[in-house]
């Protein structure tokens, strides 16, 4: 692939267009992580039904009431994200003010509404605190937001992103799906860039006789594949699309460490990186060198087929275990984990699949420039 990729580099960016930039990454990580939400809330979506009492009497319920201090810290947390891209995403068209109080009402709003449907799920409880916790992370989120907004250095990272990546359709929809990815891998009962759970038993003379896996070795290289060939068509120089995939790489790896830490007990600590994760890892890298020649329309097809070959490995070939299966890794026993779990596969089925979605956008984008420059 040559040093610029699809659309040369313009000098000058005006403010129009710079906002208009800022807008709709910021929808589209705004979209993703309501669909977030939702998920987590209702997973696993079964076991719907109508009860006896009336909805009005779980807003009734005293707020104390089979409650802790770690479900309030979780519900705070969940929700200030939301407040933060929400605010973000409306202060493009509105005001300080009206952005910090429609993204405190939005988030008030989604949990309300999310409480609601739960009270037809009899695997979740619904209760007027969380709501009151919920709001208070979307207001805390957007807070943050009006406070860094404003800032010149937010502006100057804006811009310098803005100026690294390529211009036109789907360049946003594709750095949206990269943090996607990245929030897929972060999971710590999953090997580094695997599919497959880790259900390891916590007697160590078992740990060193679990069979090695080339399958499992060769998903890791196609995920790590895809997320590299995904960075070359979202920037504009190859140097900077290999040095964000390693900070990227760096950056799982932490995020990783600081996950199973927290959640895993002692000797899970580092059961996710394996002999099949470092096979796939080396591998992965090589491929991706010897991809980088390629130049984007030999590229696209070559990740669309790509994409395809990993998910025909990952959910016909490979046998994935379910979500539960890990729980036994982790020595907190919260629903939320099960939750996390859910969604880390979710998002790695989805994935491929959004690709897909990414390469029509970025091929329509080649064949714009195309036109631009006959």
């Amino acid at each position: 692939m040559d040093e610029t990729n699809f659309v040369p580099a313009a000098p000058y960016l005006s403010q129009e267009v710079f906002s208009t930039r800022r807008a709709l990454l910021r929808r589209y990580l705004l979209a993703c992580y309501v669909l977030m939400i939702v998920y987590a809330s209702l997973s696993p979506f079964v076991g719907w039904h109508v009860p006896e009492s009336d909805f009005r009497h779980v807003l009734a319920t005293p707020l104390q009431q089979a409650y802790t201090a770690f479900d309030a810290l979780t519900n705070w947390l969940a929700y200030l994200p939301l407040g933060l891209l929400l605010a973000l995403t409306l202060m493009t068209r509105q005001n300080i003010r009206r952005s910090l109080l429609f993204a405190t009402l939005g988030g008030l709003l989604l949990s309300g509404l999310m409480e609601y449907v739960q009270y037809f799920l009899p695997s979740r409880a619904s209760a007027l605190i969380d709501v009151l916790t919920n709001g208070a992370g979307a207001f805390c989120g957007a807070l943050l937001a009006v406070i860094i907004a404003p800032q010149a250095w937010f502006a100057r990272i804006t811009r310098w992103r803005i100026d690294l990546l390529q211009r036109g359709a789907g360049v946003d929809f594709g750095l949206a799906l990269t943090v996607l990815w990245m929030f897929a891998q972060i999971n710590p009962s999953l090997p580094m860039l695997g599919n497959v759970f880790i259900t390891a038993t916590p007697a160590f003379p078992a740990l060193a006789e679990v069979s090695f896996s080339p399958l499992g070795g060769l998903a890791v290289a196609l995920n790590l594949w895809l997320a590299g060939m995904l960075l070359l068509t979202l920037f504009r120089h190859q140097r900077a699309a290999v040095s964000s995939l390693l900070l990227i790489l760096c950056g799982v790896a932490l995020g990783k460490f600081i996950m199973a830490a927290v959640l895993l007990k002692s000797w899970a600590l580092m059961l996710w990186l394996n002999g099949e994760t470092m096979l796939g890892l080396v591998l992965g890298l090589v491929l991706l060198g010897l991809s980088a020649c390629l130049r984007g329309t030999q590229l696209l097809p070559l990740l669309f087929l790509t994409a395809g070959g990993y998910m025909l490995l990952v959910f016909r070939v490979m046998d994935s275990d379910a979500p539960s299966a890990a729980m036994q890794l982790y020595h907190w026993h919260y629903g939320h984990l099960r939750n996390l779990n859910r969604m880390a596969q979710t998002v790695s089925v989805l994935f491929p699949l959004l690709l897909w979605l990414y390469l029509g956008l970025a091929h329509q984008r080649i064949l714009d420039h195309n036109r631009r420059f006959r």
